[in-house]
């Protein structure tokens, strides 16, 4: 493990104090990258994102891939997490929290669209970004691969009668040029390029001395993707403190329960870790690019729901690395293979 990764944690720190203060002093650069967007979807964040997850994309073996629907535990337990738990947990939370914890501080219609906000990060699952914690996690990039796609296609059906039942609206309408553009550049095209480059190298020694020196630019592009983020919203961190600690609270207190929960369940039913790591992290992250859009569509640009979907994209990489941190500290819960009467995990 390199000096990167050794101390992900504190470079993903000085990351976050760095995008603050730089935002700060720089507000027209940060404005300038923040409009480069194409259906809402930041184009400079994107390739980012890219560099992140195309050296996962490279160790994809689709020869691997028809062995998981032998497996599907993980998967079933993922789509369950996602679909039938986190929305609704996700809604009970922004309830209690700005209707009855919060209530005095601050005013019925602005808790309402917190709600929403948080509603919005609850029913789109992560599309890009659990690449890259499958990948610190060692997770098994196949199964990962499969779990995201299914994923997606479920979310261009559920995600809208999700949202308007739990906003109690009419009708939610369904950014699609943000999520197929989302798809397109987080899975179809560095999954192409990974096929593309594994095709190229040939042999898996090859591959393995590829992967080695690819590795640390995808630390690099999560560093300044971090910078970023908090560069963008730099002057709403300092000028509103207070709604932004108060949006955390519950927004942490979901991300660390789905996860137990999720995590929990995935020892229970004794899934190897590859699998049950990257289970668990897809539950807990957030797509979103889909949940901003859809915030601002609905509420506005200025508007607390889209505030609370911009505080979820700021508190998601920091909780996000200490649940990798947990959940390699804690490989040793799970078998290294599936239990008897299932095919083991292929690693390569």
């Amino acid at each position: 493990m390199g000096i990167f990764e050794r101390f992900l944690s504190l470079w993903v720190g000085l990351a976050i104090l760095a995008g603050v203060v730089l935002g700060n002093l720089a507000p027209g650069l940060f404005a300038a990258v923040a409009a480069l967007e194409l259906a809402r979807v930041n184009l400079v964040v994107a390739v980012l994102i890219w560099v992140m997850i195309y050296p996962m994309m490279v160790q994809i073996d689709f020869a691997s891939i028809r062995d998981i629907g032998r497996r599907p535990r993980g998967l079933v337990l993922t789509l369950v997490v996602n679909w039938l738990i986190k929305p609704f947990t996700m809604a009970a939370l922004g309830w209690l929290f700005f209707r009855v914890i919060f209530a005095p501080f601050v005013d019925p219609d602005t808790a309402g669209e917190y709600i929403a906000g948080m509603i919005l990060l609850g029913v789109a699952p992560c599309t890009a970004m659990v690449f890259v914690w499958s990948q610190l996690t060692k997770g098994d990039a196949n199964y990962t691969l499969v779990q995201v796609s299914v994923n997606d296609v479920i979310m261009v059906f559920a995600f809208a009668p999700i949202a308007a039942f739990l906003l109690g609206v009419s009708n939610v309408a369904v950014p699609w040029q943000t999520l197929l553009l989302s798809v397109v550049l987080y899975v179809v095209l560095p999954l192409a390029a990974g096929i593309l480059t594994r095709s190229a190298l040939g042999d898996a020694g090859h591959v393995s001395d590829f992967l080695a020196r690819v590795k640390p630019w995808s630390v690099v592009g999560l560093l300044a993707t971090v910078v970023l983020l908090f560069g963008f919203q730099a002057q709403t961190i300092l000028a509103q403190p207070l709604a932004i600690v108060m949006i955390a609270v519950p927004l942490l207190i979901q991300s660390y329960g789905i996860f137990a929960i999720a995590y929990g369940a995935a020892k229970a039913m004794r899934l190897s870790h590859d699998v049950a790591a990257p289970a668990s992290m897809i539950g807990t992250s957030n797509f979103f690019e889909l949940a901003v859009a859809v915030a601002i569509s609905l509420f506005g640009l200025n508007s607390g729901a889209a505030l609370a979907t911009v505080v979820g994209v700021l508190v998601e990489v920091p909780v996000m690395l200490s649940l990798v941190a947990f959940a390699n500290r804690t490989r040793h819960w799970f078998p290294k293979q599936e239990p008897p009467g299932e095919p083991a995990p292929i690693n390569r």
